[in-house]
């Protein structure tokens, strides 16, 4: 098991920032690849980025260049650094983690672009 939780959401002006933060506890030694997806009203939820244990990371063309996904080498903490936000970027932002192909969720944290 994994528990998730995330932070940093908010309210911010349109070329702004935000960093959203997910601390992840449990059995995080297991984990394989950690993500941020994001759902706005009306939509499905979308892969925003993602980040395996390898390293490796993989971005939502519609962010690519302005987000960025880091995490500590121990799994405890997963970041979302994104700049430039633009009024479409509004949603509900969830924390995923993936351990042998069980999906892990976060409760969201909320993220409103807007003047």
């Amino acid at each position: 098991q994994v528990q998730l939780v995330e932070s940093g959401g908010g309210l911010v002006q349109p070329g702004g920032s935000l960093r959203l933060s997910c601390a992840a506890s449990g059995s995080t030694f297991s984990i394989y690849a950690m993500g941020w997806y994001r759902q706005a009203p009306g939509k499905q939820r979308e892969l925003v980025a993602l980040i395996t244990n390898g390293g490796g990371v993989n971005y939502a063309d519609s962010v690519k260049g302005r987000f960025n996904i880091s995490r500590t080498n121990a799994w405890n903490t997963v970041y979302l650094q994104m700049n430039s936000l633009k009024p479409e970027d509004t949603a509900d932002y969830y924390c995923n983690a993936n351990v042998l192909g069980t999906n892990f969720w976060g409760q969201g944290t909320q993220v409103t672009v807007s003047s």
